[in-house]
């Protein structure tokens, strides 16, 4: 953890309430989030319980299992939880304006824009806690693999074509909600802590009623009061009066409230009373009513939450982080148009490279653009030598030597930071200039501790820089030893290249075979 980030929550400690971690918003936020608040089955946690839906938090989608066991019923729920989300997720597929995404040539390795759709927007799916967004990634594992009536007529159990396919989506939102910065699948509790520091640990952050309670805690109660209020008070049935986000539910209510509950609505079926009976809907509504209440706290939470982050003024690069999550948006939507089969359960070498080698981009970007965007960030980067801010006090012209002279200035700039470069010299410094990223050399530390920086780049092609394209004397500028766009790394061989050490091209003969099983194999 960052030692600024340390002190913030010492601060909240000792102020009663969370401190902040920025100064602007750091996650897009669309202007119609669907808030997805899930329940599950405790001891099994592919039978969901129930869910709350929706984008008007006035008047949410709500869906409950009376018997969430029954295969057939959970499946009627995944159907109703498809046609509910997935209007909302094709709506965003259907509007695109041209764009233009660079390609490789596979032969040249050649790197040219071609012209493209790209949607002009994309769901954000807003989720209570982190626990959320892997039973999102949970649902869709089950979900996307189930065959149609019309892809299986001999299946004996096909379910509607939506489930498999909202399957596919929340696989892909799943996988994505991994890339650093992106923001179509996000949890409430990692977008407050982002840009709050409590005075609780990070596994305490992840419950949202108390994550609330220490940014906004009632008149005259400290954060750390309220929270504990929060994760605690029972009432004098020993329920919470603050049920947690879940996905799972509290054991208290498990046994005593809902366990007899679907006992009753298992009774009258067992009786032989059809599901519209008396006694089997009386009991299926006594089920509704546990379920809501457990959720509804959650609900409100989430939007309490989303609130609270609009109120924060947006980063300058957020939206340049939302077209990437548009852009993979697309992609998904055009190999699902394409008739692609789903996922696989597991990648091969070369995918999982992939994404890997994405991920750790993506995180070293959004870490500069975060530090970029916000000053308090780039204090924290300043702070651990990252980065350094100071007074130019000399500008001395100079030029390469050659037919056609460049302008290469020395600035002598004066710092109380103290950034990690070598007293001699050598290694490369950045500043923003317009949005872009410009590069000085360090050269040395004069020994009265100020810096010499030589201007490398972004001056114009001309003997004479570019009006502003050098720093002037008094102006403060804040440089970053760190590159303000990271660079992709090695290129991959194709799949079907795979070296077999890594398995071998999928299914191809170079493969290993798995071995035999024998008599031995079997107890």
């Amino acid at each position: 953890m960052p030692l600024l980030s340390t002190l913030a929550r010492l601060e909240a400690v000792r102020a009663g309430r969370a401190r902040p971690l920025a100064t602007v918003r750091h996650r897009h936020l669309s202007a119609e989030p669907l808030v997805f608040v899930p329940l599950t089955t405790a001891g099994e946690a592919g039978a969901p319980l129930g869910a709350m839906v929706g984008t008007d938090r006035h008047e949410p989608t709500v869906l409950v299992i009376p018997q969430p066991r029954d295969r057939d019923l959970r499946w009627g729920f995944l159907g109703d939880l498809a046609q509910r989300m997935m209007p909302y997720i094709e709506a965003y597929t259907e509007v695109v304006e041209p764009a233009e995404r660079t390609e490789t040539d596979p032969e040249t390795g050649r790197r040219t824009k071609v012209e493209a759709e790209l949607c002009t927007d994309a769901p954000q799916i807003v989720v209570p806690s982190r626990a959320g967004i892997e039973y999102v990634r949970l649902l869709g594992r089950s979900m996307r693999f189930r065959r149609t009536a019309e892809e299986d007529p001999e299946n004996p159990y096909p379910v509607p074509a939506q489930i498999p396919l909202l399957g596919r989506w929340f696989t892909h939102l799943a996988e994505r909600s991994r890339v650093p910065g992106s923001s179509m699948l996000v949890s409430a509790t990692d977008l407050l802590s982002r840009h709050w520091a409590t005075g609780q640990s990070n596994l305490e952050d992840q419950h949202l009623g108390a994550l609330l309670g220490w940014i906004a805690p009632p008149e005259g109660v400290s954060g750390a009061e309220w929270a504990l209020r929060v994760e605690l008070e029972r009432d004098k049935d020993g329920q919470l009066l603050f049920p947690p986000a879940g996905p799972a539910t509290d054991p208290a209510f498990d046994n005593r409230l809902l366990a007899p509950a679907i006992g009753r609505f298992d009774a009258a079926r067992a009786a032989g009373e059809p599901r519209d009976g008396d006694a089997a809907r009386a009991a299926e509504r006594a089920i509704r009513r546990l379920v809501v209440d457990q959720m509804q706290s959650a609900w409100w939470q989430t939007w309490e939450a989303i609130d609270l982050l609009r109120a924060l003024p947006p980063g300058e690069r957020t939206e340049e982080r939302w077209t990437r999550d548009r852009w993979s948006f697309t992609g998904h939507r055009d190999r699902v148009r394409a008739g692609e089969p789903p996922q696989p359960r597991r990648d091969d070498a070369v995918t999982a490279a992939q994404k890997l080698a994405t991920r750790e981009t993506e995180q070293v970007r959004l870490d500069a653009q975060e530090a970029l965007d916000d000053p308090l960030v780039m204090a924290g980067r300043r702070f651990a030598g990252e980065a350094f801010a100071g007074e130019v006090t000399e500008v001395v012209m100079e030029w390469t030597e050659g037919k056609r002279p460049r302008p290469r200035p020395l600035l002598r700039v004066a710092t109380e930071d103290r950034p990690q470069l070598a007293d001699a010299g050598g290694g490369k410094v950045f500043r923003s200039l317009d949005g872009r990223q410009q590069a000085f050399e360090f050269v040395r530390r004069e020994e009265d501790g100020q810096l010499v920086l030589r201007v490398l780049d972004k001056m114009g092609a001309g003997r004479e820089p570019v009006a502003g394209s050098v720093p002037e004397k008094g102006d403060r500028v804040c440089w970053t030893l760190f590159e303000h766009d990271p660079r992709g790394g090695p290129k991959l061989p194709d799949p079907e290249d795979t070296p077999w050490t890594h398995g071998g091209p999928p299914g191809s003969a170079t493969a290993p075979a798995l071995d035999a099983v024998t008599e031995e194999d079997l107890l």
